[in-house]
């Protein structure tokens, strides 16, 4: 099950969903779920995160 970040928006141009699997944790674009996906490390989230507000 995929869930949309709370600091997306319908309409933006922010638009992030994660989801739960085992080892993993799949993030994709919402506004177009058929594009590729990246799964990171359930540690890496942490400085992913950080990462990607820096950008």
């Amino acid at each position: 099950m995929w869930v949309k970040s709370s600091c997306s928006t319908n309409d933006g141009p922010d638009c992030v969903e994660v989801a739960h699997a085992p080892g993993t944790v799949p993030v994709r674009d919402s506004k177009r779920p058929e594009y590729a996906r990246l799964a990171v490390a359930p540690g890496a989230g942490t400085g992913f995160v950080a990462h990607a507000a820096a950008s």
